[in-house]
Parts: structure tokens; C-alpha cells; sequence
């Protein structure tokens, strides 16, 4: 493992690193991969480490890069942004850039590892998201990881030339004590 920070059943998940770069500019650059994400613009190499420089610098963000533990592979991103110190509460994301590692438990296994840091660590009461409605996979590992769903935001996101209702989830601390 290179430079682990958090390691879970599967995966580890550590800073990003320069080097970094040209594989993430693929992956959102994949309209597959980020279909059901807010991103929406396209990527060069210059956004991509412009986001690792930032991704550990600010006070309202962490991102951290999934890599699995028997190979070292990069496969995706996992973080918490939106951090409100005062509320206790952020906003999840994960991508898997990696269509290849897809349905292998890695997604749910960054999940569980950034939730217990969250609420472990940075003593969060809240971590809350928002899945596209159709993004069953995504919000199944969610689920695994204890997320509950809250609602739907009907015609929430706009994208591939029509509205979609987003699901709203969220862990509590009290949900996830006795878990962790």
C-alpha cells in the first residue's frame, strides 16, 4: 500500500498525488462515469490537479483517492465537502472511475471507511446525499453503509436532456454508533 491513510476490508484510501492526474482527467471525461455525478463540464489535465492540490487544503473539503489494497490501483475518488463545522454535517461523494472494478463492494467499502472517519474523527452528527434516481447501484451501497433514505427532490437534476428526481439520504451519528 502506498501511503495509506484509511484502510479498509478492500481498499485503502490515501492523499491524492500529482501523478494522479491523467487517469481522473479520463475518468470525467467519461460521460458513463459521470453521468450520474454533478459533474458536467469537461476535464484537462489542469483542472485535475488544480482539484488534488486543493483537496486537502480547504476547511469545508476532504477528497481522498480509493485504491485497492492487493494492487495498489487507483479506481476512484471519495470525499466529504460542504462541511458546516458548527451543524456537525457534510456532503458525501464517491466516484469509481474504473468501470472495470464496478460491483465489487470497493464503493461500499470507501463508503464505510469515510463515514467512520467522518463521525470518528471529525465528530460529524450528519453525513448526507443526494443519488440520482436511477443510480440503483450507488444508492444500494449506500444503503449497505448505512444510509437511510430521507426523500426525493423531484426534478432535483438536470441532465441528457431532461429532469431527474434525486434521492435524499443521510447517516446520523446515532445510526452509525455500535456500527463503526
Amino acid at each position: 500500500m502506498k501511503n495509506p491513510f484509511l484502510i479498509g476490508e478492500s481498499v485503502y484510501l490515501r492523499a491524492f498525488e500529482r501523478e494522479d492526474a491523467p487517469l481522473a482527467v479520463a475518468w470525467m471525461n467519461d460521460q458513463e462515469i459521470t453521468e450520474t455525478l454533478a459533474w458536467y463540464r469537461p476535464a484537462n489535465l489542469q483542472t485535475e490537479e488544480e482539484f488534488i492540490a486543493s483537496s486537502l487544503k480547504g476547511e469545508d473539503r476532504i477528497a481522498l483517492a480509493i485504491a485497492v489494497k492487493e494492487s495498489d490501483r487507483l479506481i476512484g475518488s471519495v470525499g466529504l465537502e460542504q462541511i458546516q463545522w458548527r451543524e456537525r454535517s457534510a456532503c458525501f461523494g464517491i466516484v469509481i472511475g474504473d468501470k472495470e472494478e464496478w460491483g465489487k463492494g470497493y464503493g461500499t467499502d470507501a463508503t464505510r471507511l469515510m463515514v467512520k472517519y467522518g463521525f470518528g474523527t471529525l465528530n460529524l452528527n450528519r453525513i448526507w446525499l443526494r443519488a440520482r434516481e436511477d443510480n440503483g447501484g450507488g444508492i444500494r451501497a449506500y444503503e449497505k453503509a448505512g444510509f437511510r433514505r430521507e426523500g426525493v427532490l423531484r426534478q432535483e437534476v438536470y441532465r441528457e436532456g431532461r429532469y431527474w428526481d434525486a434521492v435524499a439520504m443521510a447517516i446520523l451519528r446515532a445510526d452509525w454508533d455500535g456500527r463503526g
